[in-house]
């Protein structure tokens, strides 16, 4: 598991004993067969012992991932008939049934009999009833311990979490732990992490991270680390396709830079980032588009209506465009993906469309904005020029963003309605700008089928920004309306 390799720093330690536990259906089971999997591929000898499912459910369950479970043996841990008490009116005997003595000595003969490099034992929750005290379960699971130690084996011990919140046996006993967790949204699926508690001798990657079940297992995604992705590139500045705007913007933005792009809906944000990546591609560079708000055959038309032809680019394999669901995606995942296209694909320019979807993907704010700090440094190191859009609340007046992310900003650029002349109108500045020099004036622009036209700086009004300029000075500076 190449993610869950990179949290824990290249694996588990050969001939040591692991904890790893969570709620039922965090996935724990999933974890341990693709640990035993790997073992298998690898020409090692591997070993399940299960004391809470039979070995057709596992099976069951390895099938529906499309795995053969070749080359691990499965050892089912089931009463012996001897133990059955026919005085006893029931016709099920759990595993609590069981004397603690007999089922270590069944568990250990399994082992001698394979004499494996790795186990899992499935699960601890069963020995915990067994020993009825936390005294002997602390003792039967350091013989346990000390048993596999001598052989040499890698174990890993599942626990569900069924015991008592204080119950901290195997923590202090196990070389390693750790915790998976599943989190109910009030809408949409359900979204697992996993965290390492304790790594003996190990430098891990702490904290939260991400991850999902699908058919063919589990895919971690390690929480995002900016500073690890330091490499040289040139900072050059990057031209739009606009003239215009390249001018207001002192030449344009530069390469290794975030743009971030507010405005009230309808303003054109989504287009004036994508005169950046046609940009970007008749340099013969390749761009990537993560979009949220839009479905991507709307998107696709507007902007053929724009003269700007995104299936071609697409097919010509230049631009990258994915459609994001808020509802299925976690941050650790959509960090995954911007990851793939920059260092697998070469993406030099990334659209993120928008900061709205996103945060309905992370509802924290502040959580929010700590993912999206460290996405936009790692952009930053790549030497990516990373572009994001916010849609603010209200049309005309003062504006509200649903999460204040200007200061990460290296250049924010503000649309605005107003109105003049009797018709409603956009206006476009930059108010700020940490690389260089640019325009401090309010231009009006206009969408049309040529794209974005800007027009002369506003110099003789004021109050554009509040959507209800004033003419102060002699003659006008607005565009024409588009002929038709």
């Amino acid at each position: 598991m190449q993610g869950l390799d990179d949290i824990t720093a290249g694996g588990l330690s050969r001939g040591r004993l692991f904890l790893l536990e969570g709620s039922p259906g965090t996935g724990k089971t999933t974890i341990a067969t693709q640990f035993l999997m790997a073992g298998a591929a690898a020409g090692e000898s591997a070993l399940y012992i299960t004391l809470s499912e039979t070995e057709d459910e596992l099976r069951a369950s390895a099938a529906s991932h499309g795995w053969s479970l070749e080359g691990i043996d499965i050892f089912e841990l089931v009463p012996p008939e001897s133990l059955l008490d026919e005085d006893q009116q029931q016709s099920l005997l759990y595993s609590s049934d069981l004397e603690l003595g007999e089922t270590t000595k069944r568990i250990f003969e399994s082992f001698e009999n394979v004499k494996p490099k790795r186990v899992v034992l499935d699960s601890l929750s069963e020995i915990r009833l067994l020993a009825q005290s936390s005294l002997r379960y602390r003792r039967q699971i350091l013989a346990l311990k000390h048993y596999f130690a001598r052989s040499g084996a890698t174990v890993l011990m599942l626990d569900d979490l069924s015991s008592e919140a204080n119950d901290r046996t195997m923590h202090s006993v196990a070389h390693g732990v750790i915790r998976l967790e599943e989190l109910s949204p009030e809408y949409g699926a359900e979204r697992r992490r996993l965290r390492v508690i304790k790594y003996r001798g190990q430098r891990y990657r702490g904290g939260n991270h991400d991850f999902v079940i699908d058919t063919g297992g589990v895919r971690v995604f390690p929480r995002l680390v900016s500073s690890e992705h330091r490499r040289p590139f040139k900072r050059e500045v990057v031209p739009s396709r606009s003239a215009e705007l390249n001018a207001l913007l002192g030449g344009g933005v530069e390469r290794g830079s975030s743009t971030l792009i507010l405005g009230p809906a309808g303003t054109g944000k989504s287009l004036l980032a994508l005169n950046f990546v046609v940009g970007a591609l008749s340099r013969g560079e390749r761009a990537a588009m993560f979009v949220f708000d839009e479905e991507l055959g709307l998107l696709f038309e507007r902007a053929k209506g724009l003269g700007i032809d995104l299936q071609a680019m697409v097919d010509s394999e230049r631009l990258l465009i994915e459609q994001v669901d808020a509802a299925e995606l976690t941050p650790g995942e959509l960090s995954e993906r911007v990851r793939y296209c920059v260092e697998d694909s070469g993406a030099r320019t990334v659209v993120i469309d928008s900061l709205n979807g996103y945060q309905a993907a992370m509802p924290e704010e502040q959580s929010l904005i700590l993912h999206m700090h460290e996405l936009l440094q790692y952009l930053n190191r790549k030497g990516a020029s990373t572009f994001l859009t916010v849609a603010q609340h209200g049309l005309v007046g003062d504006m509200k963003s649903p999460v204040d992310v200007t200061y990460l900003a290296d250049t924010v650029i503000l649309l605005r309605y107003f109105e003049a002349r009797g018709r409603v109108r956009r206006a476009i500045s930059v108010i700020k700008k940490r690389t260089s020099a640019h325009e401090d004036t309010i231009r009006e622009y206009r969408i049309g089928s040529e794209g974005i036209t800007l027009g002369e700086p506003l110099m003789n009004f004021q109050g554009v920004l509040r959507g209800v300029p004033e003419l102060v000075g002699k003659g006008e500076s607005l565009l024409e309306p588009a002929t038709v």
